[in-house]
């Protein structure tokens, strides 16, 4: 009788815990390196084969409008985990904003922050102290080590942003395994144990961001067959870039066979997307405008999509502009966390089950904010020096601007209209250039955005260096 007793109060006094804990679901982000807008086949690749990223796509929302907050890794990656602008932590690029030759700099850049300052609370550090077990597998840039942040186990994520090597050794990047293997496969091995040692009873996060498909670009061989005499799709023919990304895309489908075999896919949350656009010495992102570093979207239009079944409609489509500064508040909303710091993005979770949008996010700006310079220009940005100069950008609804510091220039684009952002309209609207500038200049003034107007004593006018 005593037995049956004890047993009766096991189960109303800690079985209901356990259904608790298990109503968090667990979450797995997918953030892809490198990858552009156009790379899968579900957002219109006809040369790079992606199946499973293309079936995951159908199983939740798409948003044809993601974008990250940054146009490359480091400061892109700093604002989507502390859910803040880079005004606000002040990683800006990857290592020094002083790149290029000093001489065709007309500006001072504002000093770049290569650590993420360990006194902003990423959303990782919430889950955790939410009752979560939290992994990174792969990059994470931030910092030397990632444990300090909020994370328990740790599979190859250092201060490296990308390896010397994808085969071993692989150099800046310190993981134990087999001396044959493929990185991404290695560090997918070990996510692949990480979920499988995760107990029902309490939500797990996982990070995975393996490094691909960045620099260097070194071929699977295994699947080049696939690629070697495929014809180019509008720019987009790296064969080795093709089988990096064709290999990402198994070990995604590898990662989902192993929540489907433990039973956890009906309870987990999938974000999969980029940190920033595609490069355009690798691969092409056509309509769209240039690439990594720019400012132009191609530099910071990025995939996205949302999987959650029973919760996520499957096979919806949204156009609502969103940013990787929105996934902070939207991970608290999904956890259940209500205690949070002020972040800058908004939560999208109510959109994602109820497909109803909310002015909150349909009418806000979205902005970018560059005081550096990053070597690298092209055709594709009308620059054949940089990539990017000190200046800022903005969207609002169907209109998007730049302007730039060194010369006070805008540049106005119709993106309904002009999604390649050929056509500059900004003569043709000077009042949407105005009622814009406006709001960035307020913009500015509350995120205290340094200014960038000292000039550089060793620069060189373009036309004095060609009268030399």
């Amino acid at each position: 009788m005593k037995k049956r007793l004890t047993a009766i109060l096991y189960f109303f006094v800690f079985v209901p815990c356990l259904t608790i804990a298990q109503q968090k679901p667990n979450i797995i982000f997918i953030n892809m390196d490198d990858m552009g807008w156009r790379d899968a086949g579900f957002m219109g690749s006809k040369f790079y084969e992606t199946p499973v990223m293309d079936k995951l796509a159908t199983q939740g929302m798409v948003f044809t409008n993601g974008y990250a907050s940054a146009s490359n890794c480091a400061p892109s990656r700093a604002s989507m985990l502390s859910g803040l602008w880079q005004t606000r932590h002040g990683i800006y690029t990857v290592g020094s904003s002083e790149r290029g030759d000093s001489k065709n700099r007309k500006l001072v850049p504002v000093k770049n922050i290569e650590v993420l300052n360990a006194g902003f609370k990423i959303f990782p550090q919430l889950l955790k102290e939410n009752g979560y077990n939290t992994c990174i597998a792969g990059k994470w840039h931030m910092s030397d080590n990632p444990l300090t942040y909020g994370f328990d186990v740790n599979i190859g994520g250092s201060h490296a942003g990308s390896p010397k090597s994808y085969y071993p050794p692989y150099g800046n990047v310190k993981i134990d395994g087999p001396n044959n293997q493929y990185l991404t496969d290695l560090i997918t091995d070990k996510a692949i144990d990480y979920i499988k040692n995760q107990k029902a009873s309490k939500p797990f996060f996982l990070y995975y961001a393996s490094y691909g498909v960045h620099s260097p670009i070194q071929k699977v061989d295994s699947l080049m067959h696939k690629f070697k005499d495929k014809p180019a799709d509008d720019g987009q023919r790296n064969q080795a870039y093709a089988t990096m990304l064709n290999n990402e895309d198994r070990n995604i489908g590898r990662l989902i066979q192993t929540l489907e075999a433990q039973g956890m896919m009906q309870n987990t949350l999938i974000i999969f997307t980029s940190d920033n656009g595609g490069f355009n010495q690798v691969t092409w992102q056509h309509p769209l405008r240039a690439g990594k570093g720019s400012y132009f979207e191609g530099g910071t239009r990025v995939p996205l999509v949302f999987v959650w079944k029973g919760k996520i409609k499957a096979g919806t489509t949204s156009d609502i502009p969103v940013t990787n500064l929105d996934l902070y508040p939207t991970l608290m909303q999904v956890a259940n966390i209500k205690a949070y710091p002020k972040v800058d993005g908004n939560s999208i979770y109510n959109y994602l089950l109820t497909q109803k949008p909310e002015k909150v996010i349909t009418e806000r700006p979205l902005y970018w904010y560059f005081p550096i310079y990053l070597e690298g220009g092209n055709a594709e940005t009308n620059d054949n020096i940089f990539r990017t100069r000190p200046g800022e950008t903005i969207r609002k609804g169907d209109w998007k601007l730049h302007h730039y510091f060194e010369d006070d220039t805008v540049q106005l684009y119709n993106l309904k209209n002009d999604i390649g952002e050929k056509h500059n309209v900004a003569k043709q609207n000077p009042k949407i250039v105005e009622a814009l500038l406006a709001l960035l200049k307020n913009w500015v003034q509350k995120v205290h955005a340094p200014a960038v107007t000292t000039l550089n004593k060793d620069y060189i006018p373009l036309n004095a260096k060609q009268n030399k």
